[in-house]
């Protein structure tokens, strides 16, 4: 369930995100967008541990990419979206 999953033990800082030649700060608002915006388009029933794995997969998908301090909102929408309407494709689950 959604409720039992807390948003803020994602949520980052521009301390942690690395270097990213002055542009931690826009990076780490980007990343955590990512968070919310995964958070929020999941459904309230979805399964804790699925939604757990899909929150981690921001970061692993997302902290080396170069594009990262220029994405739009859209296209995090976008991500997100996919990943959640895909997410067979992106889960290492045995039940799935």
């Amino acid at each position: 369930m959604k409720e039992f999953v807390v948003i803020h033990d994602y949520l980052v800082s521009e301390a942690v995100v690395g270097d990213w030649d002055g542009e931690e700060e826009i990076v780490a608002e980007h990343i955590n967008e990512f968070y919310h915006t995964m958070y929020d388009l999941a459904e309230d029933d979805i399964e804790t541990e699925i939604l757990e794995q899909l929150l981690a997969l921001i970061w692993d998908a997302w902290i080396g990419q170069e594009a990262l301090p220029d994405i739009e909102s859209a296209d995090i929408y976008e991500w997100c979206r996919h990943v959640l309407d895909n997410r067979e494709q992106h889960l290492q689950r045995e039940d799935y």
